[in-house]
């Protein structure tokens, strides 16, 4: 089965299953996670997360696709890049394994992925590319199925070394058009994403309890903006 970009709307994609590049805590985010929400109804998609959170970087869960197209959803926390040497590799590579392993387990034939961690959380998306295609294709050796890496909209890619280049400069050309306020936003939303991925214990007994604690709360040493960028 190929591996294949799309620059297509994930969640218009008639596949069993679209993964969420998702924060730790599985709640509802901004981009293609807020989309994810939205197609999929936010109230039931919530209800579902709620009871799988929080996750660990790398695991991946998985919910109906209530109103999407897609039969399931698939939760993956990716890394918060560092510098390249935090074990960010290891990681990416285990959203991406992981989450197909779910998929084969509730007999999917189909997938579509986000490039995982290459936007807010500042993975270098050529790097982010180039983990894609060694899980994906490492992980089709031994399994049947149609994956996908959905971009933007529109005409479909087959992935190769060869088109490798085009993919990232296409990327890099579309990040560069992002506006100043979308890129503090998205510097505030990694740092508020790397202080929880910091912080799993203390998370952990949170949830365990059944509490729901404001945020700020949880992060409590975070300032002002990067509390005011969840909300």
């Amino acid at each position: 089965m190929p591996f294949t970009i799309v620059r297509q709307d994930l969640t218009k994609m008639e596949v069993d299953a679209i993964v969420n590049a998702a924060s730790v805590t599985l709640e509802r985010g901004g981009g293609v996670g807020g989309a994810i929400f939205r197609a999929a109804g936010s109230k039931e998609l919530e209800a579902a997360c709620r009871e799988l959170a929080p996750i660990k970087v790398g695991e991946a869960v998985i919910t109906p696709g209530f109103a999407l197209p897609a039969k399931y959803v698939i939760h993956t926390s990716g890394p918060v890049y560092r510098d390249g040497h935090s074990g960010e590799e290891e990681k990416l590579r285990l959203s991406y394994l992981n989450s197909l392993k779910r998929a084969v387990e509730n007999q999917c034939e189909s997938i579509a992925f986000p490039l995982i961690s290459s936007g807010v959380y500042g993975y270098p998306k050529k790097q982010a590319v180039q983990v894609a295609m060694s899980a994906i294709q490492d992980f089709l050796e031994d399994h049947d199925l149609d994956i996908y890496l959905a971009v933007y909209d529109r005409a479909a890619f087959a992935v190769s070394e060869r088109l490798l280049g085009s993919v990232t400069d296409y990327l890099d050309a579309t990040y560069v058009e992002e506006d100043l306020e979308k890129r503090r936003r998205g510097r505030n939303q990694r740092d508020v994403a790397e202080k929880l991925q910091e912080l799993p214990v203390s998370y952990q007994s949170v949830m365990e309890s059944g509490a729901r604690l404001p945020l700020e709360d949880l992060v409590g040493n975070l300032d002002e903006a990067f509390s005011e960028t969840l909300l």
